[in-house]
């Protein structure tokens, strides 16, 4: 990803923490400004939910397991979009074995592994950097990380949905007024709750106008448990999908809407993919998945992580390089 846009980030993080006071030191209250608008929790699903915060490694990456309800559209229309991503594939040559992975390239800001499973929705496992919600680097009782679930980067659901992000300074969006919108990140969680396939992605696409301000624009990478697979953008201001049609499909920063093969791999990073995914015919396990992201890894590549779309395994690999971190998402 480009990093060239210092002013939009800062925007975003003074927006994020609007709702936050500071105290004398110029550092966030902690009571009750911490307070997360989000969270539709009982005082006891807020206690485990933070209870349950543990530091893994040294990014620093953390775990939480989120219990009870949120609210996904909670201050949808006012909250500004957050700008990220990278590098992103599907390989779905073995309907079997259908994989979803990508590198996350980013700030050099703190991780959290984030388990979700919403009354009303899918339990899913995403990754989030929790500096978006104004969290520092030791998040330990900021209940800021109550509203977690509002900005996954990418993650995939018990239904092996998968989504992800990536920035494209090509993109532009027009307002329906006839719809809600909700910002570019946030609607990663409402696909990820709502969404059991990609036809079902798009449609939650669809029903919503994005808020792209604050920073780059984006598109999305979606693919399911069946390896079927697309990308959103949006084409002067019209939503765009490009489905897979073969045995991957891949994305990085250049847009792919129209455009040839041949075009997209003159992209450094796609390049790379697309030739190690058409050798092996769309068909990688998880550890040959990561070879493929360590390939195109970049000096601020945070975490590269893959995403088992039929068998619910997640592993994860940050920055810091202290080893591969395994998880298991119960598949329904």
């Amino acid at each position: 990803m480009r990093r060239t846009l210092p002013a939009a980030t800062m925007a975003l993080l003074l927006a994020l923490t609007s709702c936050t006071t500071a105290g004398p030191s110029g550092a966030p209250n902690s009571v009750p400004d911490d307070m997360p608008n989000a969270s539709r929790q009982d005082a006891a699903q807020a206690e485990r939910t933070m209870a349950s915060l543990r530091r893994v490694d040294d990014l620093p990456l953390y775990e939480m397991t989120y219990v009870g309800a949120y609210d996904p559209t909670a201050g949808t229309d006012a909250t500004p979009s957050s700008p990220f991503g990278c590098s992103l594939f599907v390989a779905a040559g073995d309907p079997a074995r259908p994989l979803f992975a990508r590198n996350f390239d980013w700030d050099a800001n703190p991780a959290l592994v984030l388990r979700t499973d919403p009354p009303d929705g899918y339990a899913a496992i995403s990754l989030v950097d929790i500096s978006y919600l104004g969290v520092g680097a030791d998040p330990t009782g900021d209940r800021r990380l109550l509203d977690a679930p509002l900005l996954p980067f990418d993650g995939m659901n018990e239904r092996g949905l998968a989504v992800g992000l990536a920035a494209d300074d090509a993109a532009t969006v027009r307002a329906d007024p006839g719809k809600p919108t909700v910002g570019s990140v946030r609607i990663l969680r409402l696909v990820l709750d709502r969404a059991a396939t990609v036809d079902e992605a798009v449609a939650v696409f669809s029903r919503h106008n994005l808020d792209f301000d604050g920073g780059p624009a984006l598109h999305y990478l979606l693919a399911d448990a069946t390896g079927a697979s697309a990308v959103i953008e949006f084409v002067d201001g019209e939503l765009r999908v490009e489905r897979g049609t073969g045995s991957w499909q891949a994305l990085t920063n250049v847009p792919v809407a129209g455009v040839s093969e041949q075009r997209r791999r003159e992209d450094h990073r796609y390049g790379q993919i697309a030739a190690a995914l058409s050798r092996a015919g769309g068909v990688l396990d998880a550890t040959a998945a990561h070879r493929v992201l360590a390939s195109v890894r970049q000096g601020h590549t945070r975490w590269s992580v893959t995403y088992g779309l039929r068998s619910g395994e997640v592993r994860l690999v940050t920055a810091t390089g202290g080893g591969e971190r395994h998880y298991q998402l119960p598949m329904s």
